[in-house]
């Protein structure tokens, strides 16, 4: 990519110039309320303190903006930074959060936009704001996005149904992909596994399990997007055999005797990239002070998300009633990377192997990478998604640098002090999987020729 090394010294000199059961999995991902669900007012005491001499040249061009998310962790910045007032702190008074009844509902009203009654951007799993951006999950309409945080990292895995126990369904199926591509003859159906959204995170993360383990995602097993409240029940009546989900999903699974955790994401590929923040380009546009002051009270609120003392908060708000109307209970084990793995697999007990929000045990997470964009592209090109666009290593580039808008990132950062969390470069460097494999973003393509189950 044209700018993958931007150091931060480069930049700032360019710079400068059951049924209860049922209806409650229902609610963990937003499965429909019949209404979109918005909110504007901030209840919660203890919101953050107005800044002293702002800047006027900093001053949003409007405060008003209308953010969809989704009920799952990674929404929690988003959240707390409209409940605890981080977005008014800054001078984003009219934040609007909409609760989306899906992925689909989210891509179908950021098509629409704000205006006609939709959302002006929000949280994203990748690379939906590229695929939006081409008009790839549009129907050719294009829109285009921009990315400008990541929200989280990990927070996600992979549950199987109870009647696979013991039968080595854990982080290396390897020496149970003989009894999963046997399905046919011994049950006389395929194993079936489901993800929430075609060609995105939750897919690529059960891919990439299966694929590592000897399982061939497309010919050996049936994977299917399944709205959540379906594949829960799959897995209770035993149609259904494995699930890739986000958290509070999996406490419910194991805790209400579904099945198990096979794997954690955090074993997949430890503080990978997750869901991201990415408003319609139109609307950056025409308010870059207002995505700045957008991005700094997101930043604070991330902060503040990571901090320990702050997760029964943390938990306390998301679980109520305007957000995730789940119980406390559901919120408070991956809140406190609190992991009941199965097959006899050690559980963990480890904040940092849930979900993080600011930093991890690399370094940042909120910056945008490219080259996480790119490995999610590249992720698309190894399994033969959308062809007609990504034709090469060079197209895909030309869509990142197009829809990542890391630099508006690293400006609000530094106007909001930020300055010592400034990545260095637009790179993270190579990344290193669970079974070994390593996606250099210097040399996609040695990864791509690395893989030996493929579509590419």
């Amino acid at each position: 990519m044209s700018n993958f090394s931007l150091s931060r010294r480069k930049f700032l000199a360019t710079a400068g110039a059951s049924a209860a059961s049922s209806v409650l999995l229902k609610g963990c991902l937003g499965n429909p309320p019949t209404a979109t669900t918005t909110t504007t007012d901030a209840t919660t005491t203890g919101v953050a303190a107005a800044p002293t001499g702002a800047n006027p040249e900093q001053a949003p061009e409007t405060t008003r903006i209308k953010l969809g998310y989704i009920p799952i962790v990674e929404s929690a910045p988003l959240l707390i930074g409209k409940e605890k007032g981080f977005f008014a702190k800054y001078g984003m008074t009219d934040v609007e959060i909409s609760k989306q009844a899906n992925w689909a509902s989210a891509r179908d009203n950021v098509t629409i936009g704000a205006s006609a009654g939709g959302i002006d951007g929000g949280q994203w799993q990748m690379p939906m704001p590229h695929l939006i951006s081409e008009g790839i999950i549009t129907n050719g309409q294009k829109i285009p996005m921009y990315v400008l945080a990541q929200l989280n990292t990990q927070g996600n895995g992979i549950a199987v149904a109870g009647i696979h126990q013991g039968k080595g369904l854990t982080l290396d199926i390897s020496n149970a992909a003989d009894y999963i591509k046997g399905f046919q003859a011994s049950q006389g159906r395929k194993f079936k596994a489901a993800h929430t959204f075609p060609n995105v995170n939750q897919d690529f993360w059960i891919r990439y399990w299966f694929s590592a383990g000897g399982v061939n995602p497309d010919t050996d097993i049936d994977l299917l997007a399944v709205p959540p409240a379906e594949t829960v029940q799959g897995m209770r009546n035993g149609s259904m055999d494995a699930f890739s989900t986000g958290d509070p999903w999996p406490f419910r699974i194991v805790s209400d005797g579904i099945g198990h955790m096979a794997a954690l994401t955090h074993q997949i590929w430890k503080f990978h990239p997750e869901e991201y923040l990415a408003i319609r380009a139109d609307w950056v546009d025409q308010n870059p002070r207002a995505t700045k002051v957008l991005l700094k009270g997101l930043m604070e609120a991330q902060q503040w998300c990571d901090q320990p003392e702050n997760r029964a908060e943390l938990v306390e708000i998301c679980s109520g009633r305007n957000f995730f109307n789940i119980p406390k209970t559901v919120l408070n084990p991956p809140f406190q990377g609190k992991y009941e793995m199965g097959d006899g697999k050690q559980a963990f007990n480890d904040i940092k192997a849930g979900p993080l929000y600011w930093k991890d045990g690399i370094g940042s997470v909120s910056y945008p990478y490219k080259s996480h964009d790119l490995w999610f592209l590249t992720e698309s090109m190894r399994w033969g998604f959308h062809r007609d666009t990504l034709t090469d290593f060079d197209a895909a580039k030309r869509i990142i640098d197009a829809v990542n808008r890391e630099d508006l990132w690293r400006e609000a950062a530094q106007e909001a002090g930020f300055d010592a969390d400034i990545p260095e470069s637009t790179s993270r460097g190579i990344e290193t999987f669970f079974d070994g494999k390593k996606f250099d973003p210097e040399n996609p393509e040695a990864y791509l020729k690395s893989l030996e189950i493929k579509r590419a």
